[in-house]
């Protein structure tokens, strides 16, 4: 790490250098081998070598994070394994049926085109927003900083780094200014390392404290781990349960459907000495609805459209899952700074300790303002307090300088005053530079209770290198700083408690300070604070402690870390919020990490989930979307699943019983379409606020299997009641008009069922649906149209009672497992 002075005028010049901490094995990594130091260019490449390298293909033309490509959408929509099935038996159908018997190939092209053009939504609102989101790097060019794309960056451009930027390509360092760089998410390793000039980064590490700036030596596709960090932070839609629950059904659907088709096939062709063509079309409707091909569908349809909502209020979803998770959360993890509370501090007041003269401590505390380059969010108030000034002030000079770091907890800058005297300060955490004896951490404790925030400036011996540098140090006044509340935290943090969902507040600063804050904005249980310090290293023991205590203070970034693996530890589900770079490690390893927008490109890079709007009040959208998404799949599913359950049954009872199918094409697309289809994708898209459960294929089966075989059982039965009851001429299409009133009564118990519980416009859903049935059956046209004509009254009343008695027992089922299982 490389100090340097600053005179009178602010510039930077050389210093001494301090002993850095490089890993012995660096010059050894094939990687990432040391590489000479390069020639010292501080105004950067030129326009001309820029222009020179850009010919030369010396680019970073990594591939921005995108969402799938329109080739890729049309592609995931069009070729799947259901659309070559359905689209294989609707050409036979288109040759051997009427039109109205290949219904079913319409409606398929319809719901493709549907997830095209939804997703394809969701894409522009993706990429519009991850273009506000992106990071913006800082390159000097012709001595001039400015913001550039990443994907502009050249081969040996001078890019330059403070706190919180991520290293967007691989280099080696041309200037540091006490510049610590994190590399845990490559290495592993959570100590910061100190970086001096000639000391190789690494695309992916960032910066913790410091400075400086680094000469870009691999760009591209040659900047491997930059290459790996566009990968991992693709938009994708896989690793979800919701989805993968989904794969797990249709796998299932597959191995029961190619048996149960087969037997159909030859029971009606072979066995059966019927009609060819109509053999083929029976041997199609009873193939058809086995297939939930709306269920994907409607599944990328409602993800779609959560993303097109959510990008409405500011909120960019980097993986589409993280809605689904933020869903499933029932803790969440707040750092104070930033979520609770807004970025910027004022200060408040100034007290002098131990007869400390008041005009000294300003002067002292107006150089120390100047001591950094980026000062974080305490400096900056001491800075907006006490502005430079002219006069003696100019005397003052800063020969040295140590930034915050969330580890140690302070600052340092050491100082040549007026008179010629050197002095070392150090400003922080009270706590940390005093013993725990000293009579001043009362008075602290005391403004602490107030929710406000205390800052110790003490005068240190020795310099800032000294090991214990904070040890023995004399304090010399307490700056007070109040932060400045977010006014919508409060209502955020009531949603949470209202839905059972555990906040923790996990901070740097003070314990009472934070708790203070927290219960200004009514956190239950903010009383319960707990010092980090004393946090138990035994994971099992940290857990109860998370459990147990809802503020944390003086945690440092490895026990945010531990804290999330320790919730975990216990089954529970976590979601972090962060902004700074000391929560990247937690965000990074918690279930759902949410970043804001103002955060330092490192948390943006790692979260899930980027508040493109700062606001922490959008996370209850995130968690009502989530819901809505998994609530009403799941009740679609139930769906399209019991169809699915009643089809296969039903060919296995004809096959069983040597009979023709009793449907045709037509008469399960309109089935489908009135219990199913209109009704699924109102429900998949209505508000749902009920909190997401786990294991979503076993709460699904249990309700879509019994109630498949209730149907399939009271269809058959009243099938062959009117088999018996029908002869002559016209009975087949007697007996399947029949068997579809029974089939479509008992559809529609379960979408009333599912439907629960009622509003006005669900109410008005299912009763519409049993209105254009009822059309079906009374037009003349449309009867004949769907083949369905209901002869005489025994018959039809009798299906009407079987449907009911079927219609009880599903209550009863229902009922049954909701008691047995749970909801």
């Amino acid at each position: 790490m490389t100090q340097r002075a600053l005179d009178s005028s602010g510039e930077q010049t050389p210093g001494p250098s301090r002993p850095t901490m490089i890993d012995a094995g660096a010059e050894l990594d094939p990687v990432h081998p040391m590489e000479p130091p390069p020639a010292r260019r501080p105004d950067g490449l030129s326009t001309a070598e820029v222009a020179e390298r850009v010919a030369r293909g010396e680019v970073n033309d990594v591939p921005v994070r995108s969402s799938r490509s329109i080739t890729e959408i049309v592609r995931a929509n069009v070729f799947t394994r259901f659309n070559l099935i359905i689209g294989v038996l609707w050409v036979i159908m288109l040759f051997v049926a009427p039109i109205q018997d290949s219904l079913f190939g319409f409606v398929i092209v319809a719901n493709t085109g549907i997830g095209i053009i939804q997703e394809w939504r969701a894409k522009k609102t993706l990429d519009s927003l991850a273009v506000i989101g992106e990071a913006k790097p800082t390159v000097r060019r012709d001595g001039v900083a400015a913001e550039i794309s990443t994907s502009e960056i050249v081969l040996g451009d001078l890019v330059e780094l403070g706190p919180g930027d991520k290293v967007v390509v691989d280099g080696t360092v041309s200037e540091a200014d006490s510049l610590e760089i994190d590399e845990s998410l490559l290495t592993g390793e959570a100590d910061p390392v100190i970086k001096r000039a000639g000391d190789p980064v690494m695309s992916g590490s960032f910066v913790v404290a410091g400075g400086g700036a680094f000469t870009a030596t691999k760009v591209g596709r040659e900047a491997y781990a930059a290459q790996l960090a566009e990968e991992a932070s693709r938009f994708t839609l896989v690793h979800s349960e919701l989805r993968s629950g989904i794969s797990t059904i249709l796998k299932y659907v597959t191995w029961m459907m190619v048996p149960t088709a087969i037997g159909l096939i030859i029971s009606q062709l072979v066995v059966k000495d019927n009609n060819f063509k109509e053999s083929v079309a029976r041997t199609v409707g009873g193939i058809v609805p086995m297939i939930p091909e709306g269920l994907v569908l409607l599944t990328s349809v409602a993800f779609a459209i959560g993303v097109v909502r959510l990008g409405r209020k500011q909120c960019l979803v980097q993986e589409l899952p993280a809605i689904e998770g933020l869903a499933r959360v029932d803790v969440v993890c707040l750092d104070k700074t930033g979520t609770l509370t807004e970025g910027g501090m004022d200060v408040t007041e100034v007290r002098p300790l131990n007869g400390s003269d008041e005009a000294y401590v300003t002067q002292v505390l107006r150089t120390f303002g100047s001591s950094d380059p980026r000062p974080n969010a305490s400096l900056q108030a001491i800075i907006d307090a006490y502005p430079a000034a002219g006069g003696d002030a100019e005397s003052w000079t800063v020969t040295d300088a140590m930034p915050f770091s969330s580890a140690r907890k302070y600052s340092g800058a050491a100082f040549t005053e007026a008179d010629g005297t050197d002095s070392v300060w150090l400003l922080g955490a009270p706590d940390v530079l005093l013993s725990e004896s000293d009579a001043t951490l009362t008075e602290i404790e005391q403004l602490n209770e107030q929710g406000l925030r205390v800052l110790l400036l003490a005068r240190a011996e020795g310099s800032l290198d000294a090991p214990g540098a904070a040890a023995g140090a004399a304090p010399t006044a307490l700056v007070v700083l109040e932060q400045r509340l977010r006014p919508d935290a409060g209502d955020t943090l009531a949603y949470f408690a209202d839905q059972n969902v555990a906040t923790k507040v996990i901070s740097g600063d003070n314990a009472v300070s934070v708790g203070a804050v927290a219960g200004k904005l009514g956190l239950a249980g903010a009383e319960n604070t707990l010092d980090a310090r004393r946090l138990p290293t035994d994971p099992d023991e940290m857990a109860t402690a998370m459990e147990e205590n809802a503020v944390f203070g003086r945690v440092t970034p490895q026990q945010k870390r531990d804290m999330v693996a320790a919730l975990q530890s216990r089954g529970h589900t976590v979601a972090m919020t962060g902004d700074g770079v000391n929560d990247v490690l937690a965000l990074k390893d918690a279930d759902i990490g949410v970043s804001m927008g103002s955060g330092s490109e490192a948390t943006r890079a790692v979260a899930q989930i980027v508040l493109l709007n700062n606001s922490f009040a959008t996370l209850p959208s995130v968690v009502a979307e989530g819901r809505r998404v998994i609530g009403n799949i799941t009740r679609v599913a139930t769906l399209f699943l019991t169809k699915t359950v009643y089809s296969v049954l039903l060919a296995i009872l004809v096959v069983c019983f040597q009979v023709e199918y009793p449907f045709l094409p037509r008469h399960l697309t309109l089935l489908s379409t009135l219990t199913i289809g209109v009704p699924a994708f109102f429900l998949a898209l209505a508000p749902n606020k009920e909190r997401a459960q786990p294991h979503f294929v076993r709460r699904v089966m249990r309700y879509a299997i019994p109630s498949g075989v209730i149907a399939a059982a009271a269809t058959f039965a009243t099938y062959l009641v009117a088999r018996h009851y029908y002869s002559g001429e016209g009975a087949l299409e007697a007996e399947t008009s029949a068997a579809t009133l029974t089939l479509f009564l008992v559809s529609m118990w379960v979408l009333a069922i599912i439907a629960r519980p009622y509003t006005w416009w669900r109410v008005g859903l299912v009763a519409a649906m049993g209105l254009g049935f009822l059309i079906v059956l009374v037009v003349p046209w449309l009867q004949d149209f769907f083949a369905l004509k209901l002869v005489g009254a025994p018959m039809p009343w009798t299906a009407v009672g079987i449907a009911v008695a079927a219609a009880a027992l599903l209550e009863f089922t229902w009922r049954w497992v909701g008691r047995r299982f749970g909801a």
